[in-house]
């Protein structure tokens, strides 16, 4: 498991994605009780190797380590639990953050595709959640379970990255990509509300 992880990491950097410290992943690696394996804060993701990881519990703490897990540890534990997800992540990609400002009550995707590999339909009008950013992680586990809709494995914090979650990280990684296609041709193909012309 955390080897994968490190290779994901990489992966991610290379794109872009996990700019200097920024970005985790995680995976479950048990259900009764909860536990995941997710990225240690401060580590170069390009550079994380498979000892760059810590076990957390529910809570996102570090279970039997003295390693720092990343900041958002809670968040990944929550959305582990209440969606099911056997592996979530996080990344920094510019597309979602520039659609949750265009659209910060949520982002409306339909007709497109893409949306297959997002794991929806391309006739469905599917809506990519948006909350606040917080630094406090209960508050945003909070505001994700408000949200929640289990149709659609995806969280863009406003101003901050964007969740992605699915049964592995390979699944995870396919939806994450699919979603950031999606979400630049909505930025790029927006128009203006006043004009009616592309901005």
């Amino acid at each position: 498991m955390t080897a994968e992880l490190a290779r994901e990491c990489a992966r991610y950097a290379a794109m872009g994605w996990m700019r200097g410290t920024s970005g985790n992943l995680s995976v479950v690696t048990q259900r009764d009780p909860l536990r995941l394996a997710v990225t240690v804060s401060g580590v170069d993701k390009g550079e994380i190797t498979a000892a760059d990881s810590v076990v957390i519990d529910e809570n996102g703490l570090a279970v039997d380590s003295d390693k720092v897990p990343s900041a958002e540890a809670g968040l990944h534990a929550r959305i582990a639990r209440v969606a099911g997800a056997g592996a979530v992540v996080h990344v920094h990609a510019l597309a979602p953050v520039v659609a949750a400002e265009h659209w910060p009550d949520g982002v409306v995707l339909k007709d497109l595709e893409m949306l297959k590999g997002f794991g929806r339909h391309d006739h469905e009008e599917v809506v990519v959640p948006v909350v606040r950013n917080s630094q406090d992680m209960a508050e945003l586990g909070d505001a994700f379970e408000k949200g929640f809709d289990p149709r659609t494995p995806a969280l863009i914090v406003a101003r901050h990255g964007v969740y992605v979650w699915g049964a592995d990280l390979v699944q995870a990684r396919h939806r994450l990509e699919c979603l950031e296609w999606l979400l630049r041709f909505k930025v790029e193909t927006r128009k203006d509300t006043f004009t009616g012309r592309h901005a």
